[in-house]
């Protein structure tokens, strides 16, 4: 069965780029260009995902993403933000808000899609074990911290599952080294950016052949993204 996915976006032009870009990779549609009527189709039937602009004429998109969070019934339904405010502190506030992802204007295409596809397989990693397959044959264990490719266990260090871990969080979420060196000790230890790169080649090597999973951006950090899933090499 196709995947349904709500569109709401105030541009007509916007949601029918979106809506045929959808169609062409497979999924069901429905388009809003109010909050009042979205909110009527949630009553009637749950999306498996939701594509929501944030400068709606009737409501707030970023409040919308809020109080779906805090109702039961779809705080675990997935949500991409799709709007013209590019700032980081908008961004950052969109996450915060609940959102999975975060799409700014102008986007292409084939992004867009990539990123739906992305966000939807990475709901469907998680089991009621708390195992993840963040690849083919390549599977998170939270609850012992290992992983396993194949059905063998990975020698990973507990810093290379963490940064493992983190990196899968958000496939194409790009993570600064200094956010990793907080992520992985906060203020309790001194070291210095390149020591993630130690690390990040250490575990490429340990997680063949999905080491290429793992992609270098130039001056900032690192983002895990399957090939499957990506709009750009």
């Amino acid at each position: 069965m196709s995947k349904l996915i709500y569109i709401v976006d105030d541009e007509p032009d916007i949601l029918e780029l979106v809506s045929l870009n959808l169609h062409k990779a497979g999924f069901d549609t429905r388009n809003f260009e109010r909050a009042e009527p979205l909110f009527s189709a949630l009553s009637e039937q749950k999306p498996d995902l939701l594509i929501l602009d944030l400068m709606l004429p009737d409501a707030d998109g970023m409040e919308i993403c809020a109080g779906l969070r805090k109702d039961p019934a779809y705080d675990k339904m997935p949500i991409i933000m799709l709007t013209a405010r590019v700032g980081v502190e908008d961004r950052i506030t969109g996450l915060d808000k609940g959102a999975d992802d975060y799409i700014t204007k102008p986007f292409s295409a084939k992004e867009l899609v990539a990123r739906v596809q992305a966000v939807l397989r990475r709901i469907g990693w998680q089991t009621a074990a708390g195992v993840y397959e963040i690849a083919p044959g390549l599977k998170l264990d939270l609850n012992r911290f290992e992983a396993h490719l194949d059905g063998k266990r990975l020698d990973l260090t507990l810093t290379e599952f963490k940064l493992l871990q983190l990196l899968t969080k958000r496939p194409g979420w790009v993570y600064t080294r200094a956010q990793m060196l907080d992520y992985l000790w906060g203020n309790d230890k001194i070291v210095i950016d390149r020591t993630i790169d130690v690390h990040i080649k250490n575990l490429r090597d340990k997680i063949r052949p999905w080491d290429s999973c793992i992609r270098p951006v130039r001056g900032i950090g690192y983002k895990y993204l399957l090939e499957e899933s990506s709009e750009e090499a």
